[in-house]
């Protein structure tokens, strides 16, 4: 099999919203630039949230970060999913700081991808 094939069979969905779209967080998380595409995700309002994480902020620059809550009248959420591997999801787990937990949610494209909402929150 070869890195691509496997890279495909392996592939997990992450749908993002924010700062894991940026290039600069995409090489520091990553070590490398990611291609997505357009989505949404309905159900969830985005608001903000301070971060404290030295780390997270020199990456993306920013101690303010997008965080869905829950609020079935919200519009979409626009973003964009990426197909990434088992270690680059790790990766991203690692990236983002404790009040995020990462669960499964349907997308508007119809595909069920991970995505990073305010933990505690009921999928």
């Amino acid at each position: 099999m070869t890195d691509e094939t496997e890279r495909a069979t392996d592939a997990q969905l992450l749908f993002s919203y924010g700062t894991l779209r940026q290039p600069s967080v995409q090489q520091a998380v990553f070590g490398r630039l990611i291609e997505g595409r357009d989505a949404s995700i309905v159900g969830y309002a985005q608001e903000w949230l301070a971060i404290a994480d030295p780390a997270v902020i020199a990456a993306s620059g920013s101690d303010r970060h997008p965080l869905l809550v829950p609020d079935p009248t919200a519009p979409p959420v626009p973003g964009t999913v990426f197909e990434l591997t088992p270690d680059e999801l790790a990766a991203a787990d690692a990236y983002e700081v404790d009040d995020y937990e990462r669960v499964q949610l349907p997308l508007d494209t119809g595909e069920l991808a991970w995505v990073y909402v305010f933990a505690g929150t009921p999928a």
